[in-house]
């Protein structure tokens, strides 16, 4: 018998994390502890009252059925959290779907508006997952470049006319993954009055909005008037509140979008177990107690790597928030041979900027999930690779 893969899996190129994981378990076996800042998983456990929740939850008999969407207990959880942190009122009924992370709702989204050809506009570099979503549905993604005389975020007057008239959606990320650039008030206006114009729907995943390192609150895209009328905010509790694994998340706003968005999701799932939507209310209920323990050990690790790395020689692109640091190495040498050479000669894990996209090439992602002792060790092995440096 003969088996072949589907056309549309030619999508789907083997990921490039599985050769670093490889090349950094060659290394460990020479006797090198390995430094792994290639994944964006939290190192840092959830909070002890959520995971008491989860645990007390998963032992009664009753909590083993289908919960089909969100309980009613987690949208109410969400909406008071949006109200509280962001001043935004969310009505729980008509525009809140939960979603099983939110991976799942990003790839998702794209099949249930765009038709073949449509045209989607995303960002260069951006997370992997933006264009496989995009690809699946049969839509082009458009790209527009993140560079540093625009403060990486993306410039809406260079995006061509017929493009812009064909655009079906325009995926945002801010603070964002791999770039961690902030949005600002003007950004969104702007945003939103370009939607407006062109009938676009817009998509802002707001993964990494808990980690910011100046002002007193997160900055939602739903808090700019007239954003609820053009789209939607994805978050997600992976990486705010140390839930990667339980893999829950939600899309907020507008009640149409979120309308065809459940009808979409109630053919393929019978939702998330519910102890898990409970620990997931417990963490939102608590958000400004959680995140604020968080966020200050991100941001201190933030400011030892960004500060490390620039003393020695990289060229670290300036942020506030995030869960990475984006950096240009100060060696002639194209990013994927630099990151293996990087595993080679010092067992510091990176991951590649051109991944995400041909702006990214000459950078590299550093996750900030490891102890400010391990980012410190990290750069002073980084500062001993043997490589030409540019003059």
């Amino acid at each position: 018998m003969k088996i072949e893969p589907s056309q549309k899996m030619s999508i789907f190129e083997p990921a490039i994390f599985g050769k670093l994981k490889a090349a950094a378990k060659l290394k460990e076996e020479t006797g090198v502890e390995i430094i792994d800042l290639s994944l964006g998983s939290p190192d840092l456990p959830p909070d002890e009252k959520v995971r008491q929740v989860l645990s007390e939850q998963s032992a009664l008999e009753s909590s083993y059925g289908y919960t089909l969407g969100g309980t009613k207990r987690f949208h109410e959880a969400v909406a008071n959290y949006y109200q509280r942190r962001s001043g935004v009122t969310i009505d729980p009924d008509t525009e809140i779907l939960k979603t099983m992370g939110s991976q799942e709702g990003l790839v998702h989204l794209p099949f249930a508006f765009c038709n073949e050809g449509d045209i989607v506009l995303t960002t260069n570099p951006a997370y992997v997952a933006y264009e496989v979503g995009i690809k699946l549905a049969g839509a082009i993604p458009f790209e527009m470049p993140l560079r540093a005389e625009n403060n990486f975020l993306p410039d809406l007057d260079a995006i061509p006319e017929e493009i812009a008239q064909k655009s079906k959606m325009l995926i945002l990320n801010l603070p964002g993954n791999p770039v961690p650039a902030m949005p600002t008030t003007q950004f969104f206006e702007k945003v939103i009055a370009f939607a407006k114009r062109y009938n676009i729907i817009v998509l802002h995943d707001a993964a990494y909005s808990e980690f910011y390192f100046t002002g007193d609150k997160p900055f939602s895209y739903l808090s700019i008037p007239g954003a609820k009328e053009v789209g939607i905010e994805v978050n997600s509790l992976s990486k705010s509140f140390s839930l990667a694994g339980a893999r829950i998340a939600y899309i907020v706003g507008n009640p149409e979008i979120i309308s065809i968005m459940k009808q979409f999701k109630s053919n393929l799932d019978y939702g998330t177990f519910e102890p898990i939507q409970e620990a997931a209310a417990t963490a939102l209920d608590h958000a400004e107690e959680i995140t604020a323990r968080l966020r200050q050990e991100f941001k201190e690790r933030h400011h030892v790597l960004t500060d490390g790395l620039s003393e020695s020689g990289w060229s670290v692109t300036p942020s506030n928030g995030g869960m990475f640091v984006w950096a240009k190495y100060p060696f002639e040498m194209d990013d994927k041979e630099f990151t293996f050479e990087a595993i080679k000669q010092s067992g510091v894990v990176m991951v590649p900027g051109s991944v995400f996209g041909s702006e990214g090439a000459g950078y590299v992602r550093l996750a900030l999930v490891r102890e400010v002792e391990a980012l410190q060790e990290a750069i002073e092995r980084l500062a001993k690779i043997d490589v030409y440096v540019n003059s």
